[in-house]
């Protein structure tokens, strides 16, 4: 068996629509923010949906609640020793392809699909990125999303340039050892075991990246890329993301039908984002498109 472990927050209709489109493939683990307030209707039918539902942490963005989060999904798939591969997905999320053909795919490879870069070399929002693990960050306590939040980033990231903080350093890891990616993840089995293994077992990296900023794009690319297992990453994630730039930040659009041609043209297994009804179009069209081929 396969395993898919959703990461959900809002539209829970949705995310009940997606688990039950998985669920007769895939074995399903959902994590709801525990912020989410849903009827009784919707409980029966999520865990009607669901091989697992269960809302744990507070998750707010940016944070270490996401890693916890994700964490503690992986661990209970892992419980099942008939899941073989896991897929992580956001509840935005949607299979571009039929789910049998996904779950046929992976059955074949031992490839671990991950996105990854060096943080040193890379900017975001005109911030190196390594300054997210350097530097000390507690947005699992400020909502950094707020006007104040993002006042007071700026000020965490002037007073430490200033201080030349260096957790790195403290924990002797050097810079070029942080890989940072995006957050989805298809891995097989042994993989996975290693991943989450390797983070209990050196606790240098829990206290790297709890006190980190947007951590859950790091904390396994990180260890990953360090390992025996970088041989067998694969770095085209196969998901479909039309990026659009708003006030110098980017962020994915939601999905329409104009965004139709361009996933049957490639060998996309998952999208982001879609958000029902705006993208219900999109998915008639891919569904059509998916039965006859």
């Amino acid at each position: 068996m396969q395993a898919v472990l959703i990461l959900a927050h809002r539209n829970i209709n949705q995310v009940i629509e997606l688990a039950e489109r998985l669920s007769s493939t895939f074995n399903v683990y959902i994590h709801l923010d525990k912020k989410t307030n849903l009827t009784p209707k919707q409980k029966e039918n999520i865990k009607r949906a669901s091989t697992f539902v269960v809302s744990k942490y507070d998750v707010k963005w940016g944070s270490y609640s996401i890693v916890k989060a994700t964490i503690f999904l992986m661990k209970v798939a892992l419980k099942n020793k008939q899941n073989t591969y896991f897929h992580l997905i956001s509840g935005q999320d949607w299979p571009m392809q039929s789910p049998h053909k996904i779950y046929n795919f992976f059955e074949k490879t031992d490839r671990i699909f991950m996105n990854y870069w060096q943080a040193v070399s890379m900017k975001k929002t005109g911030e190196p990125e390594i300054w997210w693990t350097k530097y000390y960050f507690n947005y699992d306590q400020i909502n950094r999303r707020t006007f104040r939040g993002k006042v007071y980033h700026r000020l965490l990231l002037l007073v430490q340039t200033i201080l030349r903080i260096n957790k790195l350093k403290k924990y002797g890891v050097s810079e070029t050892e942080i890989y940072a990616g995006q957050q989805w993840i298809d891995i097989p089995r042994d993989a996975l075991e290693y991943l989450l293994n390797c983070y209990q077992n050196n606790p240098k990296w829990e206290k790297i990246f709890s006190t980190s900023f947007c951590s859950d794009e790091m904390w396994a690319q990180t260890i990953l890329c360090n390992s025996k297992f970088k041989d067998r990453i694969d770095r085209n994630i196969h998901h479909y993301i039309n990026v659009i730039t708003v006030h110098g930040s980017t962020n994915p659009a939601v999905l329409t039908e104009n965004d139709y041609s361009k996933i049957i043209k490639g060998n996309y297994w998952w999208g982001r984002k879609v958000e029902l009804p705006k993208s219900s179009r999109l998915l008639e069209m891919l569904d059509s498109y998916n039965d006859k081929n």
